[in-house]
Order: structure tokens, then sequence, then C-alpha cells
């Protein structure tokens, strides 16, 4: 009896899947018959499943292949987001690596302008970890490393004047007496040159500003760093003109001379110029006659 039972139910189950209606389509006012189709269940079911399916596929595809992506909430796997992002990281880390070896450098050249390091130490310590051939452990013999060293000491501030004065074209920051030379054993590796107090001092060519500011030794200091590794001194100054981080053009007065500093016995500039990181002899690029 119940196997009875349970048979008449799933075929009553069925018969009302498969039970055929009528729809009809009539005009309220006419009553008459406009359209007309006939469904059951099952049809229903199979018509909703695959029209469900069809919206899902849509809605991968759209998601998947097209920009609609990006403005579903919290997705973060945007086209080109990745590889952007892994760029400007790289790129972070190269600015703060030079930011880092300029701010060393800043550092160690403040140190040689206060007289608390010499220049030696200087090129010795300030290393960007560039090949050096320097550092190679070579075997040389003792008089070949005597002889070297004593070359490389005669050599190291000698100036080609032909090839500098194709190469640079400065103009005098000022014009005077020169009253203290370049001279390399004193370890004095600038001019002095003799001024009036308020006298303007200009721009050998033009640059960027990379210090200015106040020093217990060299009073008002300013620094230009120009073009081709050219670095230009200005010390001892009355009042500065321009600021750190400023752009300047050849023979515009950045300066007044003065008589500022500890480490100065009259109003005078006093003025270096290096060229690749190495002093060099002023005079030997510009003229400074009156």
């Amino acid at each position: 009896m119940p196997t009875k039972k349970k048979k008449k139910k799933s075929n009553g189950f069925f018969k009302k899947l498969t039970y055929h209606y009528r729809i009809l389509i009539i005009n309220d006012d006419t009553y008459e018959e406009k359209f007309s189709f006939k469904l059951n269940r099952f049809n229903v079911f199979v018509f909703t499943g695959l029209f469900a399916f069809f919206l899902i596929i849509i809605t991968t595809v759209l998601i998947a292949f097209t920009p609609l992506k990006t403005y579903i909430p919290g997705y973060n796997n945007a086209p080109g987001l990745r590889k952007k992002a892994i760029h400007l990281q790289l790129k972070t880390d190269s600015l703060k690596k030079a930011l880092l070896v300029n701010t060393y450098y800043l550092e160690q050249l403040k140190k040689v302008l206060n007289n608390e390091i010499t220049i030696e130490e200087f090129n010795k310590t300030y290393q960007t970890q560039n090949f050096d051939p320097d550092t190679l452990k070579l075997s040389a013999g003792k008089m070949d490393s005597v002889l070297r060293k004593e070359v490389a000491q005669r050599e190291r501030f000698k100036v080609n004047h032909q090839k500098n004065s194709l190469t640079y074209n400065f103009i005098p920051p000022v014009k005077g007496i020169i009253v203290n030379k370049f001279d390399t054993g004193r370890q004095h590796y600038a001019i002095d040159i003799a001024l009036k107090k308020g006298t303007p001092v200009k721009s050998i060519a033009k640059g960027r500003v990379i210090f200015a500011d106040w020093s217990p030794d060299t009073g008002n200091t300013i620094i230009i760093k120009h073009p081709n590794n050219v670095i230009s001194i200005y010390k001892h100054n009355q009042k500065l003109l321009r600021k750190t981080g400023d752009f300047v053009n050849q023979g515009e007065v950045i300066a007044l001379s003065g008589n500022t500093g500890k480490k100065t016995t009259g109003p005078h500039l006093h003025f270096e110029l290096w060229i690749n990181d190495i002093p060099v002899n002023p005079v030997d690029f510009i003229n400074f006659k009156p």
C-alpha cells in the first residue's frame, strides 16, 4: 500500500509539471482575444534556469574582459595597476638613493668648508659605490708605489689651460686685487680678493644654489652648482641675496661682499672653484684684474 501511494504522489507531481496552461491576452473592452499561448510548469522552470545561466555568463564576461571590474568596490587588480605600482616603487627607491647620496655629499662639503676635514679625507670618504679602479689591489713594488704617489700629488691640481679654455666660459664674480693666492701646500684652495663692503658678488655661470647660510668660520656663505660638475663657493659675504634652491643666471648678483665669520682679517671675498670634486686655481679660468 505505501508503495502505491508513493507512485501516485510521484505521478501527480509529474503531471503538475507537465500540465498545460493557456495564457490569453484579450481586449478589456471588447473581450476580443489578441494573443494566446500554452505552457507548463516544467517549461517555466527550464526557461527561467536558462535565462539565469545566460545572465551569469554575460556578467562574468563583462567583468573579466572589460574595464567594468574597476568599478567594483574592493577590486584591486585593475589592468596595469600592479605594473604601475612596481614602477613607482622602483622609481621611489632610485630617488631615495639619489637623495641620500646628495645629502651625504653636502654634509661632507660643509665639513671641508668649515675646515673640519681635509680635501684628502673628503675624497677618501665620499664614495657613491661606483666602480673605482683605484680601489683595485695591484701588486706594485715599493719604488713604484712611491713614484705613483709623487706623480699623483703633482698632477692632481695641474690644469690644462687649452682644454679648459675651450670647455668653460666663466665671468669673474668680482674684480680686484688678489691678496691671498691659491696654495695647495697651505691647504688654501681658494683666492682672497680685497674688496669694499657691499660690493656686488656675481655668479660666474648659470646654476642652482645648493647652500646659502651662515657658518661660524666663513660667515655668510653661498655655494652654486653649475653644469659639467662645476661648483663655485663665495665666503665672508655681508649679505646673501639668494637662498638654497634658487636658479641663478651668469652675471646675476648673488651676495654683497663683507667681513663675516671668524677666519677673516678684513673685507674680502674668499672664492673657491671646484671641478669634478677637485679644487682648482680660479685664476687659471677667470681674469680678476680690475
